[in-house]
C-alpha cells in the first residue's frame, strides 16, 4: 500500500504557541512518520488522538469512487457502534462529517447541541462531544473524534487534533500491476482482487502452503483448497467482498501438510475500496503462527492452572492463581492481571506489588490498593484487546507507548482474556532483560489466557453477587458512627465469603443524655435473609429501648421479651455497655455473647469478668445482671463476634486469648489501623463484626445541679431562686440570667399544671452552653400551638421557650419525659 500526504508537513511554520500535550503529540507524530512500518502509519496517527487529545474514538473519512459518499477508511479506539458512527455519510447531507468536508472548516459540537440534532436519533447515548476536522489535499477527507469528557475537547486537545489532522495520510490502493512493475510486493505479502479472485502472492506465503512459485496459478481457490475444511467459513468471510468491512482484519487458520498435523497461519489483511477502474483489493500478509499453538509439553502446567482456577472463588483468587502459574515458569520480572470494565482496566493483582516497580502512568493512577487506567491511554493494548489474540513484543521493539514498554523492556507479552464472547480482561507479563520467547512459553501463554478469562468471568459474577449481599447487609448497619465527647469509636463488618447468604452480626453506638453512650454488638443465629431481617429488628429495638432512658438490664430484658414474642426459631446474642463519659465508668450486660476485652493504658489486656444471661429469645423471664467496668483515660474497649475468634481447630477461649494478645501489641492511637490489623487474619467462613472504642475522658467536665420541685403554691418561685443561686455560683453573665429564669418558669409551670407525679429540674453547664431540663412522669410531649387568639390566656409558654432557646426538645425518660432547652451563655 502506498500513501499520499493530505497536507504537507506535520508542524506548520509560524503556528501559534502550542500546549504541552500538543507539543508531545507533534513529537510522537514525527516519530511515527519516520517509523519502519508505513502500512500501520495511519492507524498509529489516529491513536495519538486517544493518547493526547483524550478522544474515545478517532476515525478518518475520505470521498468514495462517485464522490457522493464519505467512506470510513480507518478508526481507532472504542467500537463505533457505541456512538452510532456509520461507515459512510452522504457528502451532500447535513451530518457534521459532510459539513466539515463541504465547508473546509472544523466542526465542534458539545453534548447539548448534539442531543438536539437529527444525528442524535442514530446514537444510543448523546453524552459526548464531537469534533470533525477537514483533511487537506487531493480529494480531501475528514478526521472525526469523539470524547466523553464533560467539558469536551479543551484548547490543548483541539490543538492536538489539528496537528493530527495535518499528519493524516490518506491511503491509496496499489493494484497488482503496480506492485509487479515496481517490485513492491514483499515475500510475505499478497494482494487479492475482490471481483475476479485473482491473487498475487509472495514466495514466503507460497512456501507456507507447500507450493513453488511456478505451481501457483493465481487463483485464490487454489490456496483455499489447501486449508482445513473447518477453517473455510472464516476464510471466506475475508475473501468475499460482501462480508469484508473497511479496515484491518486478522484471523488464524490451518493449512494441510504432506505429513504431520496442519500448520497454523495468521492472515492480516485490509480491504481497500476500488475506484477509477481499479477493483476493490484485499492486501495484507500471511505469517507462520504455529509457535503460538498449544504444545503437549505444557499439558501439565495447564492442568495445574486449571485445577487452581477451579477452586478460585473471587477475582483476587483467580488473579493470584494466574500469577503463581505463570511468573515462575516464565521467569518473568513482573506480571499484572486486570479486569476490563467499560473502557478502563481495573487491576486485580500486581506482582511485585510495590508502585516503584511499575511505569509512571500506572503510579499516577494508583488511587486505592491497585491502579486503574483508561484503555485509550494505551492504544497498543486496546488493539490487542480488540483483536482478541496474544501479542508478544521481544526486546528492542520500538513501537510501544511508555506505559507498556516500561512493563517489559526486555520483552512483553499481552494476553487478552476471552470469555463469553467478549474480553474479560488482560494479563501483562514483562521481562527486564532480553527474553527469548520459545514455543513452549508461547503455548503456555495462549492456553492460560482462555482458562483465566473464563475463571475471571465466573469470579466476577460471584464477586458481584457477594457485593450485593454485602450491600444489603450494610444497609442494616449504621452508615456512620456518631462523634463522641471524650471517646473515639471505630467499627468494621466483614461478610462471609462462604456462600452468598446474609449474616446476622451487627453493632451500634447510641448517644444518650448526660454524656452517656450505649455500645452494642450482637449476632443472630444462622446465615439467611431471615437472620438478617431479625438482626435489623433487634438493632432497632435495642436502640429504641435505650433512647427511652431505661437502664442497661431493662433494655436487654425488653429486647428479650420482644424476640420471644416473635415466635421465631432463631435466637440472638448481644453485649450492651452503658458508658458514662464524665465519670469513666460503665455498666455491662451480656446475653450469651462474648465478653468485652479491655486494653489498659499500660498495654495490658483483660477479658472482662461480666456476668451473663441466656441468649435473647430463649427464656421469656430471664435475668440479665449488670456488671460494672472502671475505665481510665486511654482504655480501649473491644467488642466482637465469634466469627473473629472461633476456628474449627481451636475452642473459643483460645481465640479470645489470641484476640486479647493482638489487642495488646496494637497502637491504640490509630483505631482504624488497629481494626484492620485485627481483621487481617479473619477466617471468612463466618461474618464478623468488630467495635472498638477508646475512652479518652472529657477535657471539659460539665457542672450539674438538680432540684426536686415540690407541688406547692410557690414551687415555681423556689425553682427560680434555685436557678438564680446556681447561675451566680457558676458566674453566668447577668445578661443571660433573666432569659434562663423565664425558660425555667415556663417549663416548671407546664410540668406542674399538665402532669402528675414528681418533677425534677436539672441544670448543666458545659463550655459556653447552659442546658435546662425539666423531667416529669407524663410521656405526653408538649405541643406547640399553631395559632393563638388575642383573648387566649395560655398556650404561649412553649413559644416563649422556643424563642429564647438556641435549641429545645423532648426525650423519653423511664416512662416519662424530659423537656430541655439549651441557651448560649458566652460573651
Amino acid at each position: 500500500m502506498s500513501h499520499k500526504r493530505c497536507n504537507g508537513d506535520v508542524v506548520r511554520e509560524g503556528a501559534p504557541e502550542r500546549g504541552p500535550r500538543t507539543l508531545r503529540a507533534e513529537g510522537a507524530l514525527k516519530a511515527i512518520a519516520a517509523g519502519p512500518q508505513p502500512e500501520r502509519r495511519l492507524r498509529a496517527v489516529l491513536e495519538q488522538a486517544l493518547v493526547f487529545a483524550g478522544a474515545s474514538l478517532a476515525a478518518l473519512y475520505t470521498p468514495g469512487d462517485d464522490r457522493e459518499l464519505l467512506c470510513l477508511v480507518e478508526s481507532a479506539g472504542a467500537p463505533r457502534t457505541l456512538y452510532g458512527v456509520r461507515d459512510s455519510y452522504p457528502a451532500a447531507g447535513g451530518s457534521p462529517v459532510a459539513d466539515a468536508h463541504r465547508t473546509g472548516e472544523a466542526v465542534w459540537i458539545g453534548p447539548e447541541e448534539f442531543a438536539g440534532s437529527a444525528e442524535s436519533r442514530h446514537v444510543p447515548s448523546s453524552g459526548f462531544s464531537l469534533a470533525v476536522l477537514p483533511v487537506r489535499g487531493d480529494g480531501g477527507g475528514c478526521l472525526l473524534a469523539l470524547t466523553e469528557h464533560p467539558e469536551g475537547f479543551d484548547s490543548d486537545g483541539r490543538g492536538c487534533l489539528e496537528v493530527i489532522a495535518e499528519a493524516v495520510t490518506c491511503p491509496v490502493p496499489a493494484g497488482p500491476a503496480e506492485s509487479a512493475e515496481t517490485g513492491e510486493l514483499q515475500p510475505d505479502a499478497f494482494t487479492l482482487a475482490m471481483d475476479t479472485g485473482r491473487a498475487e502472492v509472495g514466495d514466503d506465503i507460497l512456501r507456507l502452503f507447500g507450493l513453488a512459485p511456478e505451481e501457483f496459478d493465481g487463483k485464490v481457490e487454489t490456496l483455499l483448497g489447501l486449508t482445513v475444511p473447518e477453517d473455510l467459513p472464516s476464510l471466506m468471510s475475508v475473501t468475499e467482498s460482501d462480508h469484508m468491512t473497511i479496515g484491518e482484519r486478522e484471523l488464524e487458520f490451518r493449512v494441510l501438510q504432506p505429513t504431520g498435523p496442519p500448520k497454523w497461519l495468521r492472515l492480516s489483511g485490509r480491504l481497500l475500496p476500488g475506484g477509477d477502474g481499479r477493483p476493490a483489493l484485499l492486501v495484507g500478509t500471511v505469517a507462520d503462527a504455529s509457535t503460538l499453538r498449544p504444545d503437549v509439553t505444557d499439558v501439565a502446567r495447564v492442568q495445574r492452572l486449571a485445577a487452581a482456577l477451579a477452586t478460585a472463588g473471587t477475582v483476587r483468587d483467580v488473579s493470584q492463581a494466574v500469577v503463581a502459574a505463570l511468573r515462575r515458569p516464565l521467569r518473568a520480572d513482573r506480571i499484572a492481571l486486570a479486569e476490563l470494565e467499560n473502557d478502563r482496566l481495573v487491576v486485580t493483582v500486581l506482582d511485585p506489588p510495590d508502585p516503584e516497580s511499575w511505569p509512571e502512568l500506572w503510579r499516577l493512577e494508583w488511587r486505592t490498593e491497585w491502579p486503574d487506567a483508561p484503555v485509550r491511554a494505551m492504544p497498543t493494548l486496546a488493539a490487542a484487546l480488540r483483536e482478541g489474540r496474544a501479542r508478544i513484543w521481544p526486546a528492542g521493539t520500538g513501537d510501544l507507548e511508555p506505559a507498556l514498554a516500561d512493563v517489559g523492556p526486555g520483552g512483553l507479552a499481552v494476553l487478552p482474556l476471552p470469555a463469553g464472547g467478549r474480553m474479560a480482561g488482560a494479563c501483562l507479563i514483562g521481562w527486564d532483560t532480553p527474553h527469548d520467547f520459545g514455543p513452549d512459553e508461547r503455548a503456555l501463554l495462549t492456553a492460560s489466557a482462555g482458562l483465566a478469562g473464563q475463571a475471571l468471568m465466573r469470579a466476577h459474577a460471584f464477586d458481584a453477587e457477594h457485593e450485593l449481599v454485602g450491600m444489603l447487609q450494610r444497609q442494616l448497619l449504621p452508615r456512620r458512627l456518631p462523634k463522641l465527647p471524650g471517646a473515639v469509636a471505630v467499627a468494621r463488618y466483614l461478610p462471609s465469603t462462604a456462600g452468598l447468604e446474609l449474616g446476622g452480626d451487627w453493632y451500634d453506638v447510641i448517644p444518650l443524655p448526660d454524656h452517656h453512650v450505649a455500645l452494642v454488638i450482637g449476632d443472630v443465629q444462622g446465615h439467611s435473609a431471615g437472620a438478617a431481617t431479625l438482626m435489623g429488628q433487634m438493632r432497632t429495638a435495642l436502640r429504641a429501648y435505650a433512647v427511652e432512658g431505661h437502664p442497661p438490664d431493662v433494655v436487654v430484658s425488653h429486647a428479650n421479651r420482644l424476640l420471644t414474642g416473635m415466635e421465631t426459631d432463631l435466637f440472638a446474642t448481644c453485649v450492651y455497655v452503658d458508658l458514662d463519659m464524665e465519670e469513666g465508668s460503665a455498666w455491662c450486660v451480656r446475653a450469651g455473647h462474648l465478653p468485652p476485652v479491655l486494653r489498659h493504658p499500660d498495654g495490658s489486656t483483660e477479658i472482662a469478668e461480666v456476668e451473663g444471661g441466656p441468649p435473647l429469645g430463649v427464656v421469656a423471664q430471664a435475668d440479665f445482671p449488670m456488671s460494672p467496668l472502671r475505665l481510665r483515660p486511654g482504655t480501649l474497649i473491644a467488642l466482637t463476634t465469634d466469627g473473629l475468634v472461633e476456628t474449627p481447630e481451636s475452642d473459643i477461649d483460645e481465640g479470645m486469648d489470641r484476640f486479647a494478645h493482638a489487642l495488646a501489641v496494637s497502637a491504640p492511637a490509630h483505631l482504624g489501623l488497629v481494626a484492620d490489623a485485627l481483621l487481617g487474619n479473619a477466617r471468612r467462613n463466618d461474618d464478623v463484626a468488630l467495635l472498638l472504642v477508646r475512652y479518652d475522658g472529657m477535657a471539659l467536665r460539665p457542672l450539674r445541679e438538680s432540684w426536686s420541685v415540690w407541688r406547692l403554691p410557690e414551687a415555681v418561685r423556689h425553682a427560680r431562686r434555685f436557678t438564680r443561686r446556681t447561675l451566680r455560683s457558676w458566674e453566668v453573665p447577668d445578661a443571660v440570667v433573666d432569659g434562663v429564669l423565664l425558660i425555667v418558669s415556663e417549663l416548671v409551670t407546664n410540668a406542674l399544671v399538665h402532669t402528675d407525679g414528681k418533677v425534677r429540674l436539672d441544670l448543666t453547664l458545659i463550655g459556653d452552653r447552659l442546658r435546662v431540663a425539666v423531667a416529669d412522669a407524663s410521656p405526653r410531649t408538649p405541643v406547640k400551638p399553631t395559632s393563638i387568639g388575642w383573648e387566649a390566656t395560655g398556650g404561649r409558654g412553649i413559644l416563649l421557650v422556643e424563642a429564647m432557646s438556641a435549641a429545645w426538645g423532648t426525650l423519653p425518660v423511664s416512662g416519662g419525659k424530659q423537656v430541655w432547652s439549651e441557651i448560649p451563655v458566652g460573651g
